[in-house]
């Protein structure tokens, strides 16, 4: 089989086929993907969503036909909105799912995956939702600490912040920062954008390394050491505990 599905909370994606190998990613309980090659017990998967490429274990996985696969893709318009919750299959196993789970064919706090269903009583969100929704949601992350290639409340590094808070609430935002900043349309000064807009930061060669969130009055909240709240000017970020700026503002863009 070439498709399969993610049935754990999450799971790491490397960037080589070993345990020892960087992060990039992580895969979500819900996500589809394809399997493009494989090496011992690590199969090299490429996301439906967002089309990232990465390495990840293959028993930690459910693979799927492709018919199966797709009709998920087609119809996967549920998302938790819960930070941690609980599922449990017909056995009554308890599984730990956390804020942006994918949850399959969901009707009347039921889902599920092939023969597998699941019973879930948490809040959903299943549409395409305004900016104030993107705000609510990213301040649900919070003092989230900051986890290189995280996606979940309990790590998580910029852009998966960014992704995971426009996701839950309908809108695609590729994996990684300078990926990100290829999307939306250029806004000129901070005083065109609208809260929930993004904001892109560069180092010191011009590579796009950090994005956040913009807030109201000159804020932003974005995820550096972990998800927080600084001030946001021509300049960059300013941290506000550190009386310095951090960040070097490239690129403000509208998503939608």
């Amino acid at each position: 089989m070439n498709f399969g599905i993610c049935n754990l909370n999450c799971i790491a994606i490397r960037k080589e086929p070993n345990n020892k190998s960087e992060m990039v990613s992580q895969l979500l309980f819900g996500e589809t993907f394809q399997i493009v090659n494989s090496e011992n017990q690590w199969i090299k998967i490429v996301l439906d969503f967002d089309f990232y490429e990465g390495w990840i274990l293959k028993n930690q996985i459910l693979e799927l036909e492709e018919d199966t696969c797709k009709n998920i893709v087609e119809n996967n318009s549920h998302i938790s909105n819960e930070l941690v919750t609980f599922i449990t299959n017909t056995k009554g196993d308890l599984q730990t799912l956390t804020l942006g789970a994918t949850l399959p064919f969901y009707k009347g706090n039921k889902f599920h995956i092939s023969n597998e269903f699941y019973a879930f009583d948490g809040k959903t969100k299943s549409e395409k939702l305004t900016k104030n929704d993107i705000l609510a949601t990213a301040h649900i992350y919070l003092n989230t600490p900051f986890l290189w290639g995280g996606k979940t409340p309990f790590g998580m590094d910029s852009s998966g912040f960014t992704q995971m808070v426009y996701k839950i609430n309908g809108h695609a935002l590729f994996r990684d920062a300078h990926q990100q900043a290829s999307q939306g349309e250029v806004l000129s000064f901070i005083e065109e954008s609208t809260p929930g807009d993004l904001a892109f930061f560069d180092n010191e060669e011009g590579e796009i390394i950090h994005v956040g969130i913009i807030l109201a009055n000159h804020y932003i909240i974005h995820c550096d050491e972990k998800v927080r709240i600084d001030r946001l000017d021509q300049s960059g970020i300013y941290n506000v505990d550190t009386k310095r700026h951090t960040h070097k503002l490239r690129v403000m863009k509208q998503i939608f």
